[in-house]
C-alpha cells in the first residue's frame, strides 16, 4: 500500500508539473525559478522514496528493468532541475515530466524478474552508477538535440512559431548540447573502465553485446565532438548524431535487459 501510495503521489506531482509548464510555455502563467524548484523537488523526494521502496532487497539492489528505469528518470529529472539554476533549459520539463511519470506508471502496472547486486559489491555499484548518470546526461542531450532539431526546422519554416519563442537563441542551444554531451562522454568512458574492472566474465554475465554499443556509441559521441572542433558541425548535423549515439546506447542497456529479462525471463 506504502509504494501505491508513493506513485499516485509522484504521478500527481509529475502531473502538475507539466500542467504548469505548458501554461508557462503558453504564456499563460509565470513560473519563476522558486516554484519551478520546489515542484522538481517535491517530485523528487517522492519518486526517490518510491525508489527507496522497490530497489532495495534484502542486501542487495534489484537493478531489474523497470526498477532501472524508475531510478534513471529519477536521476533525469535531478539533473535537469540542477541546470535549470544555471542553465536556460525550462523547455526540458516539458518531456521530462510526462517521461517520469511513465516510468513510474509502468513500473506500477508490469512486473520483470529481479536483477540483484549485492550492496557490498562497490567495484559494480560504482560501474552502476557512473552508467546510470552517463545514460541520464545522455538522455537530456537526445531531449535537447529533438529541440535544436525542431529549432532549426522553425527558423527556416515558422520564423514567429511559438516554440521559436519560447527556446533560448540557437547558439545557446548548441552550446548547451554539446556541454551535455562533454559531461556524458568523461562519464561513459570512467562507466566502461569501472565495468572492465570489476566485471568477471562478459558473457557468462550477459554484458557483452551491452559493452559492444556502449563502445560504438562513445564512438559516434567522440567522433560529433572532433567533427565540431574540426569541421564546425552545429545544428541539424549535430542533432543527428547526437540522437544515433543515444539510440545506440539505449538499444545496449535497456534493449538488451528488456530481451534478457522480458523476453527470455532471466533473473540474477
Amino acid at each position: 500500500m506504502g509504494t501505491l501510495i508513493l506513485a499516485v503521489t509522484t504521478l500527481f506531482i509529475y502531473s502538475l508539473g507539466t500542467a504548469l509548464q505548458a501554461l508557462s510555455f503558453r504564456g499563460r502563467v509565470h513560473l519563476n525559478a522558486g516554484i519551478v524548484t520546489l515542484v522538481g523537488s517535491l517530485a523528487l523526494i517522492s519518486h526517490g522514496a518510491l525508489i527507496w521502496e522497490t530497489v532495495r532487497s534484502q542486501g542487495a539492489f534489484n537493478l531489474g528493468f523497470f526498477q532501472s528505469s524508475v531510478l534513471i528518470s529519477w536521476l533525469i529529472v535531478a539533473l535537469l532541475l540542477a541546470l535549470n539554476l544555471r542553465k536556460p533549459v525550462q523547455s526540458l520539463f516539458l518531456a521530462v515530466y510526462p517521461m517520469a511519470a511513465l516510468t513510474v506508471l509502468v513500473a506500477l502496472v508490469f512486473h520483470a524478474p529481479a536483477r540483484l547486486v549485492p550492496q557490498d559489491n562497490y567495484g559494480m555499484l560504482a560501474h552502476i552508477a557512473l552508467s546510470v548518470t552517463a545514460y541520464s546526461l545522455f538522455t537530456l542531450a537526445a531531449f535537447q538535440a529533438l529541440l535544436l532539431y525542431v529549432q532549426n526546422w522553425q527558423l527556416k519554416h515558422n520564423y514567429n512559431s511559438l516554440l521559436v519563442r519560447n527556446l533560448p537563441p540557437l547558439q545557446t542551444m548548441e552550446s548547451l548540447l554539446f556541454e551535455m554531451v562533454w559531461a556524458g562522454v568523461i562519464l561513459l568512458v570512467l562507466a566502461i573502465i569501472t565495468g572492465a574492472v570489476s566485471v568477471d566474465d562478459l558473457f557468462a554475465q550477459h554484458l557483452a553485446h551491452k559493452t559492444l554499443f556502449s563502445l560504438i556509441s562513445l564512438a559516434v559521441f567522440v567522433a560529433l565532438l572532433v567533427g565540431r572542433y574540426t569541421q564546425g558541425w552545429r545544428g541539424i548535423t549535430a542533432s543527428r548524431w547526437t540522437l544515433a549515439g543515444c539510440l545506440l546506447l539505449m538499444l545496449g542497456f535497456f534493449g538488451s535487459k528488456f530481451v534478457l529479462e522480458l523476453v527470455f525471463r532471466q533473473g540474477a
